[in-house]
């Protein structure tokens, strides 16, 4: 089979397998009570059942093993896949402390360097090692950050992986092609349900953290085999440029608020594109834009030079400066204006629990309804798209 036939599989399979599989997910959050509850910043107004990593993961896992031949050779990203997405799912039950996040996190990126699939770049052992740590963990958590709107981190996650993908193509790499385009499938059979309206599930930490190790392996592979110095880096961060700016744009203003960065709030890219936007699906759509824009832009430099990658590095890092800017300024100055600006909010517990107890039934009576539809497309297989 062709790399191009085998990425095209690739995709058809994951997003199959995590359409189907998200009914499954939803009605299973529902029977064990796996909701992620209205509270604070958060923007939706009734339970909403996690576990749509879970829906992620078997599609990802469905492509990798039928897709003939590339089994074998992800075998390390898969292992290191199935224990961030059970981290990150025991993370939405229980909350565990981060140090636990952080050594599951910077042992799989050291995994990844010593089994040759980390960061090459300096052709220095400890150097690389420490680059590969800091973009693993970094790209994980940045992509955790991005999923605070619904559509947000799979529609980014989805055009990431297309790009790093097409530089696997365009460079022969059929495994890592195929890897790339069912990360991107699977993200694409997860939002019809994520971006219904209320979303009927979340993928919590058990699918951001998820996607955001998977992105950080195939960019890093996207780029490592055509370039021997630190340009390929600028590749891979422009591959994924709008969650590294987002990161970037709350860490400044949390900062300068002098609040912590690990506090939630609404003060992301997604936030403060609704105001304009409003739904959603418009932010979603706007950021895969956006990202989509981006990615075609470092395909064009990659192929071009490494003076074309510097030039293209340069001008996003000048564009990004001016535009945090200029954010963070419109902020200031509603609070000059006396605006208020959204801020975090605390619920009573007994809000909550009262939330929970109302939702659940009619929650459970709409998505069992719906993973029985979803139970005979598996007879049907020409069975309309899911439609909000």
């Amino acid at each position: 089979m062709s790399p191009e036939l085998s990425a095209a599989a690739a995709f058809a399979i994951a997003a199959l397998g995590t359409y189907l599989a998200t009914p499954v997910a939803i009605a299973i959050a529902v029977r064990t009570h796996f909701f992620d509850l209205p509270a604070g910043y958060k923007g939706h107004r009734r339970p909403t059942p996690y576990l749509g990593g879970t829906a992620i993961v078997i599609g990802i896992l469905l492509a990798v093993l039928l897709v003939r031949g590339h089994a074998t050779t992800h075998w390390v990203i898969i292992v290191g896949a199935v224990a961030v997405w059970a981290m990150g799912t025991a993370d939405d039950r229980l909350n565990l402390p981060i140090t636990v996040r952080l050594l599951v996190e910077v042992g799989i990126a050291v995994l990844l360097w010593q089994t040759g699939r980390g960061w090459n770049v300096f052709h220095n052992g400890p150097a690389d090692l420490a680059l590969t740590v800091v973009w693993v963990v970094g790209i994980m958590n940045a992509f955790n950050l991005m999923d605070n709107m619904d559509g947000a981190a799979a529609s980014v996650a989805a055009v990431s992986a297309v790009g790093a993908g097409t530089l696997g193509l365009m460079s022969g790499d059929g495994a890592l092609a195929a890897l790339s385009f069912a990360v991107a499938g699977s993200c694409f059979g997860f939002l019809p349900r994520n971006l219904a309206k209320p979303a009927r599930i979340f993928m919590g930490d058990g699918g951001s953290l998820l996607l955001g190790l998977l992105i950080a392996r195939v960019t890093m592979a996207a780029v490592t085999p055509g370039y021997l110095g630190p340009s390929g880096v600028i590749v891979a961060a422009l591959l994924v440029g709008l969650v590294i700016f987002d990161t970037t744009l709350v860490t400044i203003s949390r900062t300068r608020a002098g609040r912590s960065v690990l506090t939630g709030g609404r003060d992301h890219l997604t936030h403060r594109l609704a105001e304009s936007l409003g739904a959603p699906r418009n932010v979603a759509l706007s950021l895969a834009g956006a990202q989509l824009i981006l990615c075609g832009v470092t395909i064009g430099v990659a192929k071009a030079g490494i003076g074309w990658v510097l030039l293209a590095g340069g001008v996003a890092l000048g564009f990004a400066g001016v535009f945090i800017w200029q954010l963070e300024k419109a902020t200031s100055d509603s609070a000059r204006l006396g605006v208020d600006a959204p801020a975090p909010l605390e619920a009573p517990l007994t809000t909550l629990a009262a939330q929970f107890e109302s939702a659940v039934p009619t929650a459970r009576g709409e998505i069992l309804t719906e993973a029985a539809l979803a139970g005979a497309s598996l007879a049907d297989a020409s069975a309309a798209p899911y439609e909000a």
